[in-house]
């Protein structure tokens, strides 16, 4: 694999042994300039393509590159109380072992984040923990790729692969005094991505053998999750199946590693029984499946079928119900509505739901997501996160969220006068 320059060298890594690391860092700062001043453009020499791409990704996002904005931060009792639940909290005990208790006066930070880059802690040398909050590097704060651009831990949960981000190489001008190496840890049953552990610091972080070290402690850390699942199961809420259902794909099954394509009427009745955990009877179930009421014949031929596919330890009857516990999409997108985290909902939802189903339940969980998910917008008045949202699918028609992204632009701005064009155009098109 080729990247910088002609010679064969790992793309994920930012400073080949030897290197000049100021002279690199020039290399890096001119190109970012070119790049990032002209919205776009082929690859630099001297930059890695992981680098570059991640660039064009923060391009296409509008995100500013001058500023690190936190509208959606946690911090005190709401933030304690996410983390604590959260499966990363496990591995801190063995992340603090192996990086933070060497980190004290060294000008480290070691972070951990959770699966959206959301920052659970930031620990190491009082100094850097001071200048980092210059940047809202801090507890709490969102770090994802989505948020702030190219950056080591935010870039490793985007990939899903470790990677070093050197200096200039931060699509944020505010972060070009650091550099930083990351990787993503895993649910070791289900190989699903819970988080990442981070080291920020100086350019000696970008070094090979920084990245290395990174991935020892995830390799340890991700040995500590299979201990505590062994021990304690319940403690560890990733083992559960999960039900993905937005876009246009096949509605999917995902337990234990594997995945299971589903019919959309098996995917129907799954995601209205998570949304009904008391259970439903025949009759009712059929209303919530199909306006025409489907005879109680048919709704026992379907659960007989899925009870087959998933087996029968999962489907209980009279009422129908779930036995076991079942994740679902629409669930992760409204806990993060639930904590404020509009950033990582809009990040998750890829929806609609089950988009080509016209089954009365879903519509309704499918209209009270998209509702509840435009009222955070539209009362965060992100501009990041409504460009995003204007830019979608699901939101390119949504009169209210182009209006408040208009509001958040400078009048004399090309933006602001494409914005209201559009604007201009949904109002003709709504009048006739």
């Amino acid at each position: 694999m080729t990247d910088r320059g002609t010679a064969t060298t790992n793309p994920w890594v930012a400073l080949r042994p030897g290197e000049d690391a100021i002279a690199h860092a020039r290399t890096v700062l001119r190109a970012h300039g070119t790049i990032v001043g002209a919205s776009g453009g082929r690859r630099p020499d001297g930059v890695r393509s992981v680098v570059h791409d991640s660039w064009l990704r923060s391009l296409q996002r509008g995100i500013d590159p001058d500023l690190v904005a936190q509208p959606a931060l946690l911090s005190g009792h709401e933030l304690e109380q996410y983390r604590v639940g959260h499966p990363m909290a496990l591995i801190r005990p063995v992340v603090r072992k192996l990086l933070v208790e060497d980190a004290a006066d060294s000008g480290l930070l070691v972070a951990i984040s959770d699966e959206q880059g959301r920052l659970l802690w930031v620990e190491g040398d009082h100094s850097a923990r001071d200048r980092a909050q210059t940047m809202s590097f801090v507890e709490g704060a969102d770090w994802s790729e989505d948020r702030v651009g190219t950056n080591a831990p935010g870039t490793a949960l985007a990939l899903d692969h470790s990677v070093q981000i050197f200096a200039a190489e931060h699509f944020n001008r505010t972060v070009h005094e650091w550099s930083c190496s990351a990787a993503p840890v895993h649910d070791p049953t289900s190989g699903r991505i819970l988080g990442a552990i981070d080291i920020t610091g100086g350019s000696r972080v970008a070094v090979p053998e920084v990245l290395q070290l990174v991935r020892a402690t995830v390799v340890a850390a991700e040995a500590e999750l299979r201990l505590h699942m062994m021990t304690s199961p319940h403690l560890f809420a990733s083992s559960a199946p999960r039900l993905d259902t937005f876009g246009s794909g096949r509605p999917t099954l995902r337990t234990g590693g594997e995945q299971t394509y589903l019919s959309q009427r098996h995917a129907e009745i799954l995601l209205i029984l998570a949304d009904h955990p008391e259970g439903l009877s025949s009759d009712r179930l059929a209303v919530l499946l199909d306006e025409s009421e489907l005879d109680s014949v048919t709704i026992r031929a379907e659960m007989s079928r899925l009870r087959k596919a998933l087996g029968p330890e999962h489907l209980g009857s009279r009422p129908y119900r779930l036995l076991t516990e079942l994740d679902t999409d629409v669930a992760e997108v409204r806990r993060a509505l639930d904590r404020g985290d509009a950033a990582s909902a809009v990040r998750i939802y890829s929806g609609p739901v089950l988009p080509g189903s016209d089954a009365p339940g879903v519509e309704e969980i499918r209209d009270d997501l998209r509702t509840r998910l435009q009222a955070a917008l539209l009362r965060g008045g992100d501009s990041d996160l409504l460009a995003r949202w204007t830019a979608s699918i699901h939101g390119r028609d949504d009169l209210a969220a182009w209006s408040a992204y208009l509001t958040t632009l400078a009048p004399a701005s090309a933006q602001y006068a494409q914005v209201k064009a559009k604007i201009d155009r949904l109002d003709r098109q709504l009048a006739t």
